[in-house]
This record gives structure tokens, sequence and C-alpha cells, in this order.
């Protein structure tokens, strides 16, 4: 099954095209949001932990096991997208993720179960590295920064079904309390799939494989209603070309070793992994995966009272991470990482303090505000970091290690997420409140390497981000920005005679150094 060639099934609406790329690749996110907030749940259920006999290091495997099969994906995952397409890699990883929650529901024992995570996770990540590169090469660039924003706040969309879902199961006196969620882990991977042949392939990827008619066609439907000769589109194919043959001349490949080969390149990697660290470092972690715990140590102990949080907790950050995004085009990138890290830093404190305080009293107001503190926590993550997930780092990176450096990125998260999976539930255990200082230390020092390293990159084409890391823009082409303010315009856009784009061969308005 293939959904890269043809376009006959795609709406000829520019806006159709857009909101149809942004669900396949959110259906995705919601997914990862789902079992999120599902193993957060079914930790708390009794039907769940008695059927495995769990305890600290079974508790620990069964929860942290998806981020094993996250690295695994990481190794391979974005050679397949170079080799096979955006789409088709999309598709793979959503047919493991189907399988995966198949075996997850029908689990007999921990191995069995182990296993089910670890396919999760290798679907799930999968996803995070197709999805991104996907919509960013796809969408116009003036919805790229909703476009990717809205990935990882499905994220929370996940999370409110799943746990209104185990909320609802929770009362089933059946094994059949965990294993409906799990089993529903697949349903929107089933719906990614229905949605590929509606949307067309990465006008990048086709370019890169030659396909250069394609291409146009692709950048047409996505960003001019199908019309090929609309400015905007022939600035956009203008610049990818020169882009792409300017990397060619320069010896760049689709390989991992590009992603270190030169300065740039490791440039635009440490920005990128700085996101993959900060996103599972800055606290969220413990919340996402250890709720019960956390509301355990601050007092509350009642099963349903925690379940009925997490509900709320999830709806909170929801809204909180949509507005985040909304803000992306208008604080930029970095001023919204800057803004979140800030204060989820504070939170995470008062998280801190409020537990050694009144983790062990019965002080109602003590407990409520540690509560509050855990929403207001949650809710400065999601403000900036959880659209930033999966904007920042496919903005950075350029075509010859996107795809790569995304499954980089996939692994290191998962790594990360793997290590903090497995050792908060012994630090909460053996050093409880301490542990929250310890991780607001660090937050500290993600805020300083958020204000000295980053950049900004909001305003700019994928391909005029270049310009940030390389010193120059590799094409001739009017930037896209002067284009839509009228500032330049299509007799400005011909370059040393040649004809307007659309009979433009690659190897005519190669740049040189």
């Amino acid at each position: 099954m293939s959904f890269s060639s043809s376009t006959k099934l795609v709406p000829r609406s520019s806006k159709a095209v857009s909101i149809l790329i942004v669900i396949s690749s959110t259906f995705m996110a919601t997914t990862q949001g789902f079992d999120g907030s599902m193993m957060n749940a079914l930790n708390i259920l009794p039907s769940y932990t008695d059927y495995f006999s769990l305890n600290t290091t079974t508790l620990a495997l069964n929860t942290s096991a998806v981020w094993l099969g996250g690295c695994l994906a990481g190794m391979f995952f974005g050679l397949i997208t170079d080799y096979l397409g955006r789409k088709n890699a999309m598709l793979i990883a959503a047919l493991i993720t189907i399988f995966a929650a198949i075996l997850q529901a029908a689990s007999q024992n921990v191995p069995m179960f182990v296993i089910s995570r670890i396919l999760i996770g290798l679907g799930m990540n999968g996803s995070a590295t197709a999805g991104p590169v996907y919509i960013a090469e796809t969408l116009k660039p003036q919805w790229r920064g909703w476009g990717l924003g809205l990935f990882f706040d499905f994220y929370y969309i996940g999370g409110l079904i799943s746990a209104g879902v185990t909320y609802g199961t929770a009362r089933m006196q059946s094994t059949w309390a965990w294993r409906l969620p799990s089993a529903l882990q697949g349903l929107f991977s089933v719906l990614c799939i229905v949605v590929l042949p509606f949307i067309p392939e990465s006008p990048r990827w086709l370019i890169h494989k030659g396909r250069n008619e394609e291409a146009i066609e692709a950048i047409a439907l996505a960003c001019a209603d199908g019309n090929k000769d609309d400015p905007i589109v022939q600035v956009q194919y203008r610049e990818i070309i020169d882009t792409l043959a300017w990397e060619k001349e320069q010896g760049e490949t689709l390989s991992l070793l590009q992603t270190v080969k030169t300065p740039g390149a490791r440039k635009r990697m440490m920005l990128s992994l700085s996101v993959a660290v900060f996103t599972m470092l800055s606290g969220n972690n413990i919340i996402s995966y250890y709720l019960g715990t956390m509301l355990t140590n601050a007092g509350i102990t009642d099963s349903t009272t925690q379940l009925e949080i997490n509900i709320i907790l999830n709806a909170w950050c929801l809204v909180i991470c949509l507005f985040g995004t909304s803000l992306l085009d208008i604080l930029g990138r970095k001023s919204l990482a800057a803004w979140s890290t800030g204060l989820l830093t504070i939170f995470i404190f008062m998280i801190g303090g409020l537990t050694a305080a009144y983790g062990t009293s019965t002080n109602t107001a003590g407990i409520y505000g540690t509560v509050a503190s855990i929403f207001l926590f949650q809710g400065s993550y999601s403000f900036g970091w959880t659209p930033l997930t999966m904007v920042y780092p496919p903005e950075v990176l350029n075509f010859s290690i996107r795809s790569n450096g995304m499954a980089v990125y996939a692994f290191i998260v998962s790594g990360v997420g793997l290590l903090v999976t497995f050792a908060f539930p012994y630090a909460l255990e053996a050093i409880g409140w301490k542990t929250y200082m310890i991780n607001g230390a660090w937050d500290v020092l993600e805020l300083a390497f958020v204000l000295f390293f980053w950049v900004e990159t909001k305003g700019k084409t994928l391909e005029e981000i270049d310009e940030l890391f390389d010193g120059q823009k590799h094409s001739d082409a009017p930037d896209l920005e002067a284009i839509m303010k009228g500032k330049a315009g299509v007799d400005e856009f011909v370059v040393d005679g040649v004809e307007p784009v659309t009979q433009v061969p690659v190897e005519v308005s190669k740049k040189a150094d």
C-alpha cells in the first residue's frame, strides 16, 4: 500500500488540504497523549496493578517500556522517512501502533505487556519522526507554526479522551477496565490512515527524488487552491530547488553522519536536541506518568479523586497549550520557551516546598495549595513546551538532516523518557519532595540555555531559516514574506534570464557559494 504518488483524491481547496494535513499528523499525537494519560490512570487502578501483581520495579518497567520502543524507532525511522517518503512512513508507523494496541489489550502477563509497550513506542516515535517532518515541509508557511504546534497540543486531546475512558472503565469489575483503554489506543492510527489518501506528499521530498511536476502540484494544492502560477507557489518552488541544489553541491547526503558532519549541522542538532532533553526533564514526566504517586505524597489518596483530578488537569493543559500555540508567531519561538521555562521553574519549587510542608498532614489548605501548584506547573509547561515540542526541531533542521535529525531527536526523547520514567518512582519513594527541588535547579539551567543559544525562526520559510545558520540564503528568489506584503513581485523573481519557475529545472538556478 502506497499513498505517496496520487493526488486524485486531494481537495482543490488549500484550506481543506491544510486542515487535512494537520489532522493526519495530530491523530498520531493524540495516540501519544492517550497513552500517557492511560498509563497514568492504569497505575492508579487496582484491576491493573493487582492483575499483574506489580511492584515498584514492574510498575516502572510496564510504564517505561514505551520509551525503549521509541529508542528503536530513532535508530532507523529517519531512513524510512527519507527512502519511502513522508506519507508512507506515517502509514507504517500507524500500522505498527494498531498492531501493538491489540497486543497490549490481549496481554496475559508482564512480558507480553512490556513487548506491546515497546511496539507502541516504536509506532508512536515513528509517527513523531515522520509527522512533524511532513507538516513542516508541506503545510503553507503562514500555517506552519499552528500546524506543528497543534501536533503536540493534541497530546492533551488524547489525554483528555483517555482520562474520560479510564474514569468510566474504572467501574468495571474485570480486566476490561484496562484492556478496553489499551485497545482504543489504535483508533487514532486508523483515522490517520483514512486521511492519508486525501493529502499531497512533501514537495521537498518529491524534488529530492526528481519528481518536480508532482512537487509544484503539491505546493499549489497546499498554498494556492491548485494554481501553479501563483507567485507564492513559484517563490517556494524556486527556494526549494535552489536550496536542495546547493546542499547537493556541498556534498550533503541523507545520512546519519550528515547530522554531525559540519559546524552548521552540529549547531542545528544541538538546538533540536535541546528541545528533546528539556521537554523530558522539566519535571512534566513526573506528573504525566506518576500523578497518582504525587497526589498520594500530597495527601490525596482516594483513587476516584485522583482520576477526577487527572481529567481536569488534561482539560486545563489543553486550553493553555492552545493559547500558547496562538502566540507562536507573535512572541516567537525563543520568547515562548523562555517564558514557559521561567514560570514552570517557579512552580516546581512551590510543589516541592508544599509537599515537604503538608504532604504528611491533613491540612486541607496545604493539600489544595499543592494541587494548585501542580496545575500551575503543568499549565506553564503546556504554554510553551507543548507546542514547541514539534515546532522548533524540524524548523532548525535543513532538508539533508531533517528526517534523520528528527529520528535522533525521537531517540533522545525516548532515551531520556526511559531514564526519567524508570527513575522517578524510586526518587519519589526515596527522597520525596527533594525530587522536585533537584528538578527545579535543572530547569534554571534550561532557561539559561534558551536565552543564550536559541535562534528565532518565526516568519521564515524553511529555506530562509538557513541564513541563520549558514550566513546566506541559498536562493535568489525574494523572501516569501516580501511577496506576501507586496514588497516584491513576480517580475523581480526571474534571475539571470531564467524563465518563470514552473519551467525551471533543478540545474538552472544553482547559487554559487
